[in-house]
């Protein structure tokens, strides 16, 4: 049986220090997930929305005596946690729901909107975004010394199996070496499975 979402959130490493710690990390992650669900986007927001309700919410998602961290809280430690490792929990999560795979999944990059911040280059990201999920099931950061094309060559390496699947993309990724990499990754696949 796949592991809940709560399950895989218990997998990441708490970036905070053990001494003094208030909120469980699960706890709060669990807050953002559900608010965020609920339509509640942005760090007060989620607080606002623990705050509201605590009785009922609180005890269910783990906080002892339901109490609910503040946006200060939260803002913090999302910075502090390992954003890649819970973008791949996250797509470990979406995959084991669609055990039959994807038939379909686009490439596109991205530059976060209110990133940029005076002379530094807002963070740019290239995401797989898998339809049937309505979902990005994997995401990775291109810097600046690179290109959306390079990045998606370590990008298709990191996505489940590709086999019977359409990957598309806009014309920035039409290279031989990224067509090549895709290929590359099903020939192995296939040969893994009748070996």
């Amino acid at each position: 049986m796949a592991a809940s979402m709560i399950e895989l959130l218990g997998e990441l490493e708490d970036p905070r220090d053990p001494r003094g710690l208030q909120y469980p990390l699960v706890s709060v992650l669990a807050l953002c997930l559900v608010a965020t669900l609920a339509g509640h986007c942005g760090f007060a927001a989620i607080a606002q929305f623990g705050r509201l309700r605590q009785q009922r919410l609180g005890h269910a998602l783990g906080f002892k005596n339901g109490k609910m961290p503040c946006a200060n809280m939260i803002s913090q430690l999302l910075r502090e946690l390992d954003a890649e490792y819970l973008d791949r929990l996250i797509g470990t999560w979406l995959t084991n729901r669609h055990a039959e795979g994807w038939s379909h999944i686009a490439l596109d990059g991205k530059t976060l909107r209110g990133s940029r911040d005076g002379d530094v280059p807002g963070m740019h990201l290239l995401a797989a975004y898998a339809p049937q999920a309505s979902a990005v099931i994997a995401q990775m950061r291109v810097e600046a010394t690179t290109n959306e094309h390079k990045a998606a060559l370590r990008l298709l390496g990191v996505l489940p199996s590709l086999k019977g699947v359409v990957v598309t993309a806009d014309a920035m990724f039409t290279h031989r070496d990224v067509y090549k990499k895709s290929a590359e990754k099903r020939r192995r696949l296939r040969a893994v499975r009748e070996g």
